[in-house]
Parts: C-alpha cells; structure tokens; sequence
C-alpha cells in the first residue's frame, strides 16, 4: 500500500481485503478478482480489465464515487497488484475532481507508487470523462 496524499491511497488486491483500521473507504477495480466488501468501511467495486483500456463510464463512475465520500476520509484503490488499474482512477480522480493535469497526476503517482503503469490511452480516456462530467 502506498500514500498518494494525506487522505489518498493505491493497494492490491491484499489491501482491499484487510484494509487497516484508519481506512474509511475501499474502490476495488480489479475485475478478475471477487472479494466479500471488508467490514466497517465505505465499498464499491467496478471491474476493470487488467492491461486493457477502460470505459469511460466506469472511470467516471470510479470517479464519482470516490468524490461523494466524505472530505474527511481516507481512501484506498485496489487491483491485483496496486500498479495500473489503482493508479489510474487515482490520476483520474486528481486530473477530474482536484484540478491537477494529467502530467502532474501522473508524475506523483509514479513518484508515490514506484512501478505505477498507467492503462493504455488514459490521458484521453480522461478527456472523455471530464466531457461526461460536464454533460451531466
């Protein structure tokens, strides 16, 4: 597990299961893993296939979800092994909701989380969601 921020986390697919006491809520986006939702904290899962590019909607809905729960909390994202997948909804959720660029995102999230690989065409994945956003 890694700290991206004060209240920011990437994990795999361990974390996600144990998350420890001062985590509030868990985003779990690995799709080839089914875990039981850990007791006591916040949970949602979006399957998300490893290696490949994501969705849109799912990115903005991993997004979503990570900015309704509350400022005070700690959050975790988890995948199988806590270096693409995690990394990228972290990025997405920095260049989406805290009005970082991509290049900044990515660039802490490779300096927090050392092996952090990106999924393919994220930057523009990204661009999509922040149209979506707009829309609604």
């Amino acid at each position: 597990m890694h700290f991206v921020n004060e209240s920011l986390l990437v994990g795999n697919v361990d974390d996600a299961q144990k998350p420890p006491p001062f985590i509030n809520a868990v985003l779990f986006v690995s799709g080839e893993h089914k875990i039981a939702p850990p007791r006591g904290v916040a949970y949602a899962y979006i399957p998300l296939k490893e290696y490949g590019e994501a969705d849109p909607k799912d990115i903005k809905t991993a997004v979503d979800w990570l900015e309704r729960q509350p400022p005070s909390s700690k959050l975790m994202v988890c995948c199988r092994a806590g270096m693409g997948r995690s990394v990228s909804m972290v990025i997405a959720y920095l260049v989406c909701v805290k009005g970082m660029t991509y290049a900044e995102a990515e660039q802490l999230m490779k300096a927090r989380r050392p092996g952090a690989t990106p999924i393919p065409r994220l930057k523009e994945t990204i661009e999509k969601v922040q149209q979506l956003r707009l829309a609604q």
